[in-house]
């Protein structure tokens, strides 16, 4: 069930846990042409600092969009502007949590602006904002 701009409050907020698999990061990688070792090669990722394969950021990105645009506030929603940085590392095959928290409604364009974050960890690893115009009904 989508929220509508006249359900949401300031304040409301909704999590989901995913799992950042080895195979959304392949297809992402394969999809946008995004392939460095880095994200897709566990033998050299094994010689950087973070010592193991990581997630694209774009990717974290791409799981809070399907959230706003499928969860919360969900089918109907159309995302306008989504901006965030990248805090910490996200390991490839990790659980985490995202949430969305509304910050503000726009009354004068229908849209809301919600507090976004992905957590890993209980540390959060990506924060950011988004605006959404939020279905009708």
């Amino acid at each position: 069930m989508a929220h509508t701009y006249d359900s949401l409050n300031v304040g409301d907020t909704f999590e989901t846990v995913m799992n950042v698999s080895a195979a959304d990061v392949r297809a992402y990688a394969d999809l946008t042409g995004a392939d460095t070792p880095i994200h897709v090669d566990a033998e050299y990722a094994a010689t950087t600092a973070f010592g193991q394969p990581i997630a694209h950021g774009a990717l974290l990105l791409g799981y809070i969009s399907k959230v706003l645009g499928r969860d919360y506030p969900g089918h109907g929603s159309v995302a306008v502007s989504l901006s965030a940085k990248f805090l910490r590392p996200v390991p490839v095959d990790s659980e985490v949590t995202i949430e969305v928290k509304i910050a503000e409604k726009i009354e004068r364009f229908g849209h809301v602006k919600a507090k976004v974050y992905v957590y890993r960890g209980g540390k959060m690893a990506c924060g950011g904002e988004a605006v959404v115009i939020p279905p009708k009904e």
